[in-house]
């Protein structure tokens, strides 16, 4: 298993050197759940995000976590069926507790071993790889629960990287005064952590190690 963590949304035409050609299904999952709260955001977002990964060779579905809320043993057999799923951006928070009430981290892990599978995102959907969202409540609003979410969810985070990411660092985002707030709580907590720029990645060729 593969990472692939981004601080901003791809291009077609800036395919990332370290993604491997598709392999195995070929199939990407898009999970759009960090804008649940923006239906409109979501309705333009899939599209763009099915033509860039179309463009890198897959072929792309939506992967609606809210459908396995009350199915989470679902979710394991149909992430074994793509070779990348994909996260974007919104509120990291509302993603991650859609991950927690789905099960997706234990749907992710079952794919370590696969070195052709990828799990990717942007911003929302790259913090959520780390072992919490410490300082990402100075970015986004942990209260945020859209229709749907039961409350009393925790957003926990997947753990497939021991260092928290902090997206939009010293970028022209409108997040990118909240990115320097979080980057100072960080490193005066002494909490590991990386800070991306609006362009950067952050590519981990195998995870099994770091996620066991």
């Amino acid at each position: 298993m593969r990472l692939l963590l981004s601080s901003w949304y791809l291009k077609p035409d800036d395919r990332p050197a370290v993604l491997p050609p598709p392999t195995g299904t070929g199939r990407a999952g898009i999970v759009l759940n960090a804008l649940d709260q923006y239906g409109h955001s979501r309705d333009r977002d899939l599209p763009r995000e099915v033509h860039t990964w179309e463009t890198f060779g897959y072929t792309c579905e939506e992967l609606d976590l809210r459908d396995y809320f009350s199915a989470p043993e679902d979710l394991r057999n149909r992430v074994a069926d793509f070779d990348l799923v994909w996260a974007l951006g919104g509120n990291a928070f509302v993603l991650a507790r859609a991950m927690t009430r789905s099960r997706f981290a234990d749907a992710v892990k079952e794919q370590l071993n696969r070195p052709e599978f990828v799990y990717g995102g942007y911003s929302a959907g790259a913090c959520v790889a780390g072992p919490d969202l410490r300082g990402i409540d100075l970015i986004d609003d942990p209260a945020v629960r859209p229709d749907g979410y039961p409350s009393g969810i925790e957003p926990d985070c997947l753990g497939l990287v021991p260092f928290r990411v902090v997206p939009h660092w010293r970028s022209d985002h409108p997040d990118a005064t909240g990115a320097d707030r979080a980057a100072g709580h960080l490193t005066e907590a002494g909490l590991q952590h990386r800070c991306l720029r609006d362009g950067q990645t952050i590519s981990v060729q195998e995870v099994s190690d770091l996620a066991a």
